[in-house]
């Protein structure tokens, strides 16, 4: 899949980090986004945009990030087998990762994001849909 037909779901509660990312991803020549606030916003929203990529942070209110994608693979109502989901956070904690990556996430990044790594990482993940 070429980035720029990619569907991209941003969901961080930090709007100034959320911007920070739409813009690294529009330098990587993305175009379709949808942006939340939440998991519980990203989770409604998620069945009408169905997003090939989630970038998703995991300390939010009211609906934590790991909360999100726990209930997104169980939503039967959207179509997650194509989806690939990434964390992003600032939280590099064993805790964290330890939560985080039974998941089935594709890729964990530290915030803020390098253009480079977040490139990669999401190439990776878009790779075979």
């Amino acid at each position: 899949m070429n980035l720029s037909d990619a569907k991209i779901m941003v969901v961080e509660d930090d709007p100034l980090m959320r911007t920070f990312t739409i813009n690294l991803l529009k330098r990587l020549g993305m175009v379709h986004f949808h942006e939340c606030a939440d998991g519980t916003a990203a989770l409604k929203a998620a069945s009408t945009f169905q997003p090939d990529l989630v970038l998703t942070d995991i300390h939010m209110q009211p609906m934590n990030g790991l909360e999100f994608v726990e209930k997104l693979s169980k939503a039967r109502h959207i179509a997650t087998d194509r989806m690939r989901v990434i964390f992003m956070s600032a939280d590099s904690s064993r805790e964290t990762l330890s939560a985080a990556l039974p998941l089935g996430v594709v890729a964990y990044i530290v915030k803020p994001p390098r253009l480079g790594d977040l490139k990669s990482k999401i190439e990776a993940a878009l790779t075979g849909l």
